[in-house]
């Protein structure tokens, strides 16, 4: 089971960015997805999360500005990022919570993509 993001890139502020992430492997069903950034010497930090039925949570800091969605029958998630402000600036990991098999699963993570905002 793997998770491929793509997206990332530099882009000034205010601009808009959209990141994807993919699942693929011997996957028996999905729970929840998600994304998290982490800047150096930061702590991993939750952006969004979507449940299997499209409930979705933010982050206080990109409440009305990002849009987190996913297409269950392509095991895919997306983060539509909008007036991005140079704080945004981080790497941005997809995260899945992947069942192989029924009560088998664990937490699953990308390899990270880099967002640069510019002033």
């Amino acid at each position: 089971v793997q998770l491929v993001e793509s997206g990332g890139g530099l882009v000034q502020a205010g601009g808009s960015l959209r990141l994807s992430c993919a699942a693929s492997g011997s996957i028996f069903s999905i729970d929840d997805m998600g994304w998290y950034r982490q800047t150096p010497g930061k702590q991993r930090e939750l952006v969004a999360t979507i449940t299997s039925g499209g409930r979705t949570n933010y982050a206080d800091s990109v409440k009305g500005r990002f849009t987190i969605s996913r297409d269950n029958a392509k095991k895919t998630v997306s983060l539509q990022m909008n007036s991005l402000e140079p704080e945004d600036t981080s790497v941005y990991y997809c995260n899945a919570q992947i069942f192989i098999s029924p009560g088998v699963g664990d937490d699953y993570w990308g390899q990270g993509t880099r967002v640069t905002v510019s002033s």
